[in-house]
């Protein structure tokens, strides 16, 4: 008899803040992607929703941990990934088992990445590939139309961003694919919206 789970599938979008991760994700959702349904899980907009005490059951040190994690812009830590593993699980008792899970914001390090192999199968990583001249671009234009009503997009914001994401989320790149793990490559430029980003992902060849 066999006792094996299977695991929701999952692709990860990787990119800089302003590279379009959301208005993709939200397009995957919408159009799916290579033939298969998608559900898009945006771990920020999650968090933002988790901090007035709504959502998954946390405790109030828990909630404690969010609240500062957005207030001051940092990632969480690995000791601090029962939280994110939470909000993640309730996502995933929502929706099809067969839906193709499009994780926008998390993992953001390797050590999230190695807890979630867990809770999810990685079949894939898009990696939107975006400088920062073209960053700070597209978000003062809001290409992507998605930060409207953001208090976090100021210039040293931004640049404090770009660093975290530089030194700890980028190795995850080389992380999946010394697992095997396909990575598609999109390059996005100033002006390229949700719908040329789904079709350049769409028609990108798999890199191993």
């Amino acid at each position: 008899m066999n006792n094996l789970i299977r695991l929701p599938q999952a692709i990860l979008l990787l990119g800089p803040t302003g590279s379009g991760k959301t208005p993709l994700g939200e397009a995957l959702e919408k159009s799916g992607f290579r033939g298969r349904r998608c559900r898009h899980f945006d771990f920020g907009a999650s968090l933002r929703s988790c901090a007035p005490g709504l959502g998954p059951e946390l405790t109030p040190a828990e909630l404690q941990v969010v609240r500062e994690s957005l207030a001051n812009g940092v990632l969480l830590t690995d000791q601090q990934f029962p939280i994110a593993a939470k909000i993640l699980n309730e996502f995933i008792s929502s929706i099809d088992r067969d839906s193709l899970i499009i994780l926008n914001g998390l993992p953001r390090h390797a050590g999230q990445a190695a807890a979630l192999n867990s809770l999810v199968e990685m079949a894939g990583v898009i990696v939107l590939e975006c400088d920062a001249g073209t960053v700070m671009r597209r978000i003062v234009s809001d290409t992507g139309g998605d930060r409207g009503g953001r208090c976090d997009d100021s210039a040293s914001s931004i640049a404090r961003k770009l660093t975290i994401y530089e030194q700890q989320t980028m190795p995850l790149i080389e992380y999946y694919r010394s697992l095997g793990v396909p990575l598609l490559l999109v390059d996005v430029g100033v002006n390229d919206g949700a719908e040329t980003v789904r079709l350049a992902a769409e028609a990108a060849p798999e890199v191993i």
